[in-house]
């Protein structure tokens, strides 16, 4: 499996990070996660980083190539979910810690999304995006049913409203996970928190896909600071893990 691979996090225009990721790759498989703690809830960065850790350990347990990555992606935010909710067992229920997560397990040509909230992941392909997450959002439903455009989204006052996360209630939270998407040379991925994608463009967005020896980093830093300015002097903390895909 030959793959580039890059990550950032920033602070942006906020007191703490409460964004969380990690790259893990193995011989047969790599696993991209991003988790983004609910800035309005307690302990919002413990969050992150509890869910983060249950799903990292879930993947170094597991044999590789993992047999059903589908059950795999379930079975583990499931795991970060319940490990969330624990942390809040002893506070009220709108003020327990949550977050809302983008992971992506890369294996044998193919890719496996799974995400909760508007934590997003993304295929880049010929510097376009070839198809991005759907957010569990209110707004998103609003750019489905054809009410309101990409463009209006950005601005819209419930833009930062998500419809499900981990942590908080002990039901496992709706989660969207895909089936496997094929993977051609050249091809980038990208997971990312809402600071990263809120208000950049597919076109900007793609800008990670640009070719080059060993650019994927410098692309990344370069998009992470186009979101930061883009969003300055509001912006969120501005997180992402990318992998480029070269071949088996």
């Amino acid at each position: 499996m030959q793959i580039e691979y890059a990550k950032v996090s920033a602070l942006g225009d906020r007191q703490d990070n409460q964004d969380r990721a990690a790259i893990v790759v193995s011989d047969e498989a790599a696993l991209m996660l991003v988790f983004d703690g609910m800035g309005g809830h307690s302990d919002g960065a413990k969050a992150a980083e509890t869910g983060l850790r249950a799903v990292q350990e879930a993947f170094m347990e597991a044999v590789q190539p993992i047999f059903d990555p589908q059950g795999f992606l379930y079975m583990s935010l499931s795991k970060a979910h319940d490990e969330v909710v624990k942390l809040g067992a002893d506070v009220a229920v709108d003020f327990r810690p949550r977050a809302t997560c983008a992971v992506c397990l890369v294996q044998e040509g193919g890719s496996f999304w799974a995400h909760i909230g508007d934590s997003r992941i993304y295929q880049v392909r010929e510097r376009s995006v070839l198809t991005r997450s759907r957010d569990h959002s209110h707004v998103e439903v609003l750019i489905q049913e054809g009410a309101i455009s990409e463009e209006e989204a950005q601005d819209h006052p419930m833009r930062n409203f998500v419809e499900c996360c981990i942590g908080g209630d002990s039901p496992v939270p709706d989660m969207s996970i895909t089936s496997r998407q094929a993977l051609e040379p050249g091809d980038v991925l990208l997971a990312c928190s809402d600071g990263l994608w809120s208000g950049l463009g597919d076109a900007d967005m793609a800008e990670i896909g640009n070719p080059g020896d060993d650019n994927l980093v410098e692309n990344l830093k370069a998009l992470s600071m186009k979101a930061l300015n883009v969003n300055s002097p509001y912006s969120d903390n501005t997180t992402g893990t990318a992998l480029r895909w070269l071949g088996l």
